[in-house]
């Protein structure tokens, strides 16, 4: 039986940031719009994070009866390491996926905007089938592409019209730039999972790739978020070039990954990468608000 912090623990809090940081920015949008609405910006932060926490306990869940977890370098895996017992770790999941819908319907019944339904039933079922079904997209080396669109156009773009009723291009390059950064949490993630991936017959972008071209797509990564930072910043104002510092933080896990860094190194560096996440979409929310 797991323990509460064994519980705590697989649902990956490392990985949160990547469900606040476009909440948050998508919140700075809107307040620069004289739109921001306090309530609705936190009901979409509880599907963020709910979504977050089910995508994970379902990841969990998954990998771990198809036998993919049993030799991974990591965090806690609860199915993977016997510490609970599947069909329990399979209810976390839908019960966060549960939290997420109903934070989701209040925010359609706020705003009469019933066709975003389909945007939440479209969330939750990439959540699932990441890694789960018989066909997971997570195993295809199309993990990316659905962060990139679940993870940033998503909720920056749905927690700004939830707000404002309406996209502007400034939005649609800030919630690019996150969806960019965020990407690099999955990819130093996979990076890391290379050898066993390819045991486990999980065929991600980064097994796909190779270890070294996954490294440079890491920072390749990096780089597009940096670039689109400064176009937003053109697109609003210029003190949103001051999120940039934040990339400062990068030098030390892109050091670590060009470097050659393997196994629990790399765990350090989806923490940093995780803390770059957070930082960045904080500052971001907080210069496009008051500037």
């Amino acid at each position: 039986m797991a323990t509460l912090n064994q519980w705590m623990a697989g649902s990956r809090p490392r990985t949160l940031p990547s469900a606040i940081a476009p909440v948050a920015i998508g919140a700075g949008l809107v307040a620069r719009q004289d739109s921001f609405i306090a309530l609705r910006a936190l009901l979409a932060l509880i599907v963020a994070l709910a979504l977050q926490i089910g995508v994970n306990y379902a990841n969990d869940y998954s990998d771990g009866i198809k036998g993919t977890d049993e030799i991974r370098i990591g965090p806690v895996r609860l199915v993977g390491q016997g510490l609970a017992r599947p069909e329990q770790v399979k209810l976390a999941a839908f019960a966060s996926f549960g939290v997420a819908m109903v934070a989701g319907l209040v925010l359609v019944v706020m705003t009469a905007q019933w066709w975003l339904i389909l945007v939440g039933i479209a969330s939750i079922a990439a959540a699932w089938f990441y890694t789960g079904g018989k066909h997971p997209y997570g195993y295809l080396g199309l993990g990316e592409i659905f962060v990139f669109i679940f993870f940033g156009l998503v909720p920056v773009l749905g927690t700004v019209y939830v707000q404002a009723l309406r996209i502007e291009v400034a939005d649609v390059v800030a919630a690019c730039a996150v969806g960019f950064l965020i990407c690099t949490l999955l990819i130093v993630n996979n990076l890391r999972d290379i050898p066993t991936d390819r045991i486990a017959g999980k065929r991600t972008l980064a097994v796909a790739l190779g270890d070294a071209r996954t490294r440079i797509m890491y920072a390749a990564f990096m780089l597009l978020s940096f670039a689109l930072t400064g176009w937003l910043a053109a697109l609003t104002s210029w003190w949103v070039l001051i999120a940039l510092a934040s990339f400062l933080l990068a030098l030390g896990p892109l050091r670590i990954v060009l470097g050659g860094g393997v196994g629990p190194v790399l765990v350090t560096v989806l923490k940093m990468t995780g803390i770059i996440v957070l930082v960045y979409g904080l500052l971001t929310a907080g210069l496009l608000a008051w500037f």
